[in-house]
């Protein structure tokens, strides 16, 4: 009990009200009342002692004449209540780096601000008055000090404030903020003190605008949960207005400084007022593109096309509730990575523009010296030449270093490791999309595409395509003892290989992989499929390409395995991890703030997976899935891209698929067994992603059910929790609306339920999201690891190039890859995406970890979640030095850690942040 009460600060702050009785006491009180210097949690464990307010010293040093009344006290009459005070502290967080404009207008906040133009803050009870039936609220007050601490360069500034109320006050349960500045500040939190059972914590984290543009007052409630039954009188009304903002009207263009949640399809991504040709279907609305919903900005239609919402491009911001916005640390380490990708997406298209011969890679040693010698040297540009770009020479001047690419890790612990069948197999378990992988059940594999459209649905694999590589097995014993696993692209293709295959410098196949699992625990390729558009029964729409067995078919299969990889990269980026774990998110996100109230408890577990998805969605709209952004500039599908996203949604997606156990049974790659310690038994046992997987989804399924069960002992209080279930039913009906008469939608009536749905949700934003973001520059930062596009097709004796294909065998499959400039572009990106910021909040960490909530039983749970987690760490930290986990441990083997849950910033190619961009 003592750490639960150190937790909840009831009787740790309550102690500091007071006057000690020695100088040592008072140290021994006051060490847990140092403010945090860094927002970010290091680590959380069950036995630390966290701050758990930011008080500055001068409170320590009330007397207890202003302190209130005892509730046993018999001088003090019920008709006669006693006034005293009780201070505030409240701590602001300020900008690092500031403008000119940012500056002026603090100094004249600070002038103004001694002349009451301040910020005035009112306490709001828990209980009402029973003659007015309102809620009783304090005087008002207003922050102290501004105009003396304006100039303090330091991050976060603790400011105080002191309120007047009656001892019949009640309980504390919201605080409202009125900013009468010219500037909006952020409140982090605010902590009161003076009450009887202790200092009361409002855990903010909220951009508070001025009143000029926002009129009405901010409103906080304290960390203490209720479901909506539960509600204080005193903040039923409260309660109810501030959902009622968030939500607003659903009309007008939305201001950057507006905090509104609500809908909107994907009518933005096309650009049709500068050409034809960048114009782009709308996703969402339609049978033909469904789509999740994503945050409406209520921008105008474009000028020719009324359906079209006009584009906002770089540099102008697009709109996105201003509490979604990044944060500054956030915010720095994107511009350095954005300036990057402009400088080395400037200076290759310099030199394509002065020399074609150029714009490919002829040689692998052009592709290393991106990591070795940089592109400046590389491309060898002279000074001159240079001082005539804008700003690059200050850069390189500045940073040799932001003109030449990190190494990544596939090639630095073994150059050739890409090269082998054996590393090619590994990355469909252990690289960066390993959730495509299934067990095969049926050979030769069989199309679900319609054949009057688009051909026999017979695959062209024929039995002798692998016989020899099953070691002496038939092809159906190998099915039958698990021993065959296929990566099938067909069907997500083949709709879009004509269109695409039409676009100038794209040429793609369909592919299917077959791998075998060998006695050694790891897998190798043993054929691939390569399918074309159907054009006739004379046409060669379908072949087979086996391992090579002399020079010319060595060639021939790294061409195919290329294309393969080409394919898994689209459907890794536009499926599954873009569709699954951003896009898909986002209707459930917008739906929480619309709501659930910060109040509730579901609201408050789900608030550190929500974290800036809303922004990195956004911003994705605007550079990377949008007409000619880097998805189609980099990836085959080109314009074709995001309809592939869709079609995948259509058919493919389904919410209770998204569970891991769901989707590694789905896959055939586990089977139910509840003798096993999960409840499940891996087809291949040495599969890191669903190894370590299960750990950290069994952990998160456990801390949900302990949260769940304690909220909701019965099903009946979920039923009736209006709030919890006009969340579900708007994320489902309004937020994916396309697929919302589906019949797999989970239901929302017990309590397994409710674990299910936010288990799933919880998943998807940390550890799914990690696997599938944070190798995306270790492994695909080698292009011809990872080619995310292919050019050329795989030629055959009599086509025009098979005579070039012979004589330069090298070039020939390097100019199938991407062009320099694609490359250089494409790694930029994946390298600013693969990024930890230094502020992440990792798996089992959260802001103000101890106070977050009021339920001291809650943050008990917590903590032993964040030991669980610490655990897995520890155990797959030991799997990666096991020398029988072959997919795992070896000479040149990258070890398994993108679900190893922490990370040091920067490009780590491990750590399990809380959301999709924390």
């Amino acid at each position: 009990m003592t750490l639960t009460k150190q937790i909840t600060g009831s009787s740790l702050l309550e102690r500091s009200l007071f006057v000690p009785s020695s100088p040592s006491s008072l140290l021994n009180q006051t060490r847990f009342l140092v403010p945090l210097e860094n927002k970010r949690v290091v680590r959380v464990r069950k036995a630390a002692k966290f701050p758990v307010a930011a008080i500055s010293e001068d409170l320590v040093k009330s007397s207890s004449s202003s302190s209130p009344p005892s509730s046993s006290s018999s001088s003090v009459s019920a008709e006669k209540p006693v006034k005293f005070k009780v201070r505030a502290v409240i701590t602001v967080r300020n900008k690092i780096k500031e403008d000119l404009k940012e500056t002026i207008v603090k100094h004249i906040d600070a002038l103004t601000d001694r002349i009451g133009r301040n910020v005035v803050l009112e306490l709001v009870s828990t209980e009402t008055d029973p003659k007015t039936k309102a809620a009783k609220k304090s005087n008002e007050a207003v922050l102290k000090d501004w105009s003396k601490k304006s100039n303090l360069k330091v991050e976060r500034v603790n400011y105080t404030a002191e309120f007047i109320v009656d001892s019949n006050f009640g309980e504390p349960g919201a605080i409202t903020v009125t900013n009468k500045h010219q500037k909006e500040l952020f409140l982090e939190s605010i902590t009161i003190e003076g009450f009887a059972n202790g200092p009361v914590h409002f855990p903010c984290n909220s951009w508070v605008q001025a009143r000029k543009d926002h009129p009405g007052k901010r409103i906080f409630f304290s960390n203490k949960p209720y479901l909506p039954g539960d509600t204080p009188a005193g903040l039923r009304l409260l309660r109810e207005k501030e959902l009622k903002n968030l939500r607003g009207d659903g009309k007008g263009v939305r201001n950057l400084s507006d905090r509104i949640y609500d809908y909107d399809i994907y009518n933005d991504l096309g650009n049709p007022d500068k050409g034809i040709e960048y114009a782009r279907p709308n996703l969402g609305g339609s049978d033909m593109y469904p789509y999740p919903r994503r945050c409406r900005t209520g921008r105008e239609p474009s000028d020719t096309d009324m359906y079209a919402e006009s584009r906002v491009e770089k540099p102008l911001p697009m709109y996105v509730p201003r509490d979604e916005r990044f944060e500054e640390s956030k915010q720095n380490t994107f511009t350095v990575k954005r300036l990057k990708a402009v400088l080395h997406n400037l200076i290759p298209g310099l030199k394509a523009s002065l020399s074609a011969s150029n714009q490919d890679f002829n040689e692998f040693s052009d592709v290393d010296g991106l990591y070795s010698e940089g592109l400046l040297i590389k491309l060898g540009l002279q000074d001159d030449m240079l001082k005539k770009i804008p700003f690059v020479s200050k850069i390189q001047e500045s940073s040799q270093g932001l003109l030449k690419y990190d190494t990544p890790k596939i090639i630095s612990k073994d150059k050739f490791a890409w090269l082998r069948d054996d590393e090619f197999a590994r990355q469909a378990i252990a690289g960066v999309n390993p959730v495509s992988i299934e067990k095969l059940k049926v050979f030769p594999p069989v199309s679900k595409l319609d054949p009057q459209i688009y051909g026999p649905q017979e695959s062209a694999l024929k039995e002798e395509h692998i016989l020899s590589q099953l070691n002496g097995m038939t092809v159906q014993e190998a099915i039958n003892e698990n021993k065959l696993f296929i990566v099938d692209y067909h069907d997500i293709y083949l709709p879009f290989l004509e269109g695409i295959n039409a676009l100038d410098g794209r040429k793609s196949y369909a592919t299917r992989t077959i791998f075998f699992s060998t006695p050694r625990g790891t897998l190798k390729p043993v054929t691939i499929e390569l399918s074309l558009p159907f054009a006739g029964p004379s046409s060669r729409s379908k072949r087979v390409v086996t391992p090579p067995v002399d020079a010319t078919t060595n060639w021939m299969w790294m061409l195919a395995k290329a294309h393969v990889c080409s394919n898994d990269a689209g459907v890794h980026q536009l499926v599954n991890h873009w569709l699954r774990t951003h896009a898909n998110l986002e209707p459930f996100i917008l739906a929480a703030h619309r709501q659930l109230s910060a109040m509730h408890p579901i609201y408050k577990l789900l608030d550190p997976h929500m974290r800036y998805t809303l922004e990195i969605n956004t911003l994705a709209r605007q550079s990377l899935i949008n007409a000619d952004g880097i998805i189609e500039n980099c990836f085959t599908p080109g314009r074709y891209a995001m309809e592939i996203s869709s079609a995948a949604y259509k058919n493919f997606w389904r919410f209770d698929m998204d569970s891991l156990p769901a989707d590694l049974i789905r896959r055939g790659m586990a089977v139910p067994d509840p003798t096993q310690p999960h409840g499940l038994k891996l087809t291949l046992e040495d599969y890191p992603y669903a190894a370590d997987g299960i750990l950290i989804w069994s952990a998160i399924e456990d801390w949900v059910r302990t949260y769940v069960n304690h909220y909701y002992p019965h099903s009946s209080l979920i039923c009736n929790d209006k709030e919890l279930q006009a969340w579900y039913s708007e994320s489902i009906n309004v937020g994916h609306a396309d697929l919302r008469h589906e019949s797999w939608w989970p239901t929302l009536n017990n309590s397994e339920d409710l674990v299910s749905i936010l288990s799933i949700l919880i998943w998807n934003a940390s550890a799914q999201h990690a696997a599938l973001n944070f190798g995306q520059y270790p492994y695909g930062g080698y292009v011809p690891n990872r080619p995310p596009l292919t050019r050329r097709l795989i030629p055959e004796e009599g086509d025009p190039e098979y005579a070039s294909f012979l004589a330069d065998p090298q070039k020939y499959y390097l100019n199938a890859l991407p062009s320099l400039l694609q490359a250089t572009k494409f790694m930029a990106v994946v390298d600013t995406l693969s990024t930890h910021s230094p502020d992440e909040e990792y798996l089992g960490e959260r802001q103000q970890p101890s106070i977050w909530s009021g339920d001291a039983e809650i943050i008990e749970a917590f903590y032993d979640f964040s030991a669980k987690i610490r655990q897995i760490e520890k155990v797959i930290d030991s799997r990666n030095l096991d020398k029988t986990l072959r997919n795992r441990c070896g000479a040149g083997v990258l070890p398994y850690e993108l679900l190893a849950p922490s990370s040091e910033s920067g490009v780590t190619c491990r750590g399990v942040p809380n959301s999709v961009s924390t």
